[in-house]
């Protein structure tokens, strides 16, 4: 019902416009045949370059965050300090404003490339949200579970990775899977760097083809598929963690 009234409310801002839809040419974009081959198309290498900075990114922001979280919940009053200071930074300006201090003021200094630009700013503003999920996680661990840890005779750092972290990451999970969506819609901002991902492919179609519609509805149909994955693979990981053993 839905969809029926979605393609009605479409056709029907078509024919007011006068326009006419030109689905049949978009899966050039998508792939092509060559040489008696399949080869991706520009959206798909868009696509490609997004997931690559997707998962870069959040590797990085896990580490971040994590640290982050750790500080923040130190015995150092410096270390608290920096962390407090980073995640309020962050976390009250614009992206799009720390994209641009990060590529036209920072990177040049640090000789840093348009990717590992794009990898560090997303990082960064994606740590800042992700260090205050682990801190509430590891504020949800009962005090008696560092204890047994150390009765048990482990160390600090080998209490976090057998005992407290795999409890924190059951808690954090859900989430963690929102943070890792958002980082996978957020990086279509770093198409203003002249990175070549989906959304700025999608740009470059637009521009030599005038079909803003049809390209823009399949951008975004490629990002929802994208999250919908992302999502269920955190859904059946949640699942497979929360499974008790027998």
């Amino acid at each position: 019902m839905v969809g029926f009234g979605l393609y009605w409310l479409l056709n029907s801002g078509a024919e007011a416009m006068n326009y006419r839809w030109q689905w049949y040419r978009i899966p050039q974009y998508l792939w092509f045949f060559e040489d008696g081959e399949w080869f991706p198309a520009e959206l798909l290498e868009g696509l490609l370059v997004t997931l690559k900075i997707s998962a870069v990114s959040l590797v990085c922001t896990l580490a971040i965050g994590l640290t982050t979280a750790l500080l923040r919940m130190s015995d150092s009053i410096i270390g608290r300090g920096l962390a407090r200071g980073y995640i309020e930074l962050i976390r009250n300006t614009p992206l799009l404003v720390q994209i641009y201090l990060l590529y036209f003021v920072f990177g040049p200094v640090l000789g840093l490339e348009r990717f590992t630009t794009a990898v560090l700013a997303l990082s960064l503003f994606q740590g800042a949200y992700t260090a205050e999920i682990f801190r509430a996680g590891l504020n949800s661990i009962a005090r008696g579970q560092f204890e047994a840890s150390q009765s048990l005779g482990l160390s600090h750092s080998d209490s976090y990775r057998f005992v407290i972290l795999p409890q924190v990451i059951k808690k954090v999970l859900p989430p963690l899977t929102n943070e890792a969506v958002s980082l996978v819609k957020n990086s279509s901002i770093v198409s203003v760097m002249a990175i070549f991902d989906l959304t700025t492919e999608g740009r470059n179609i637009v521009a030599d083809t005038a079909m803003p519609f049809e390209v823009w509805f399949s951008v975004a149909g490629i990002y929802l598929c994208v999250t919908l994955v992302l999502s269920g693979f955190a859904a059946w990981l949640e699942h497979k963690l929360n499974v008790p053993e027998h």
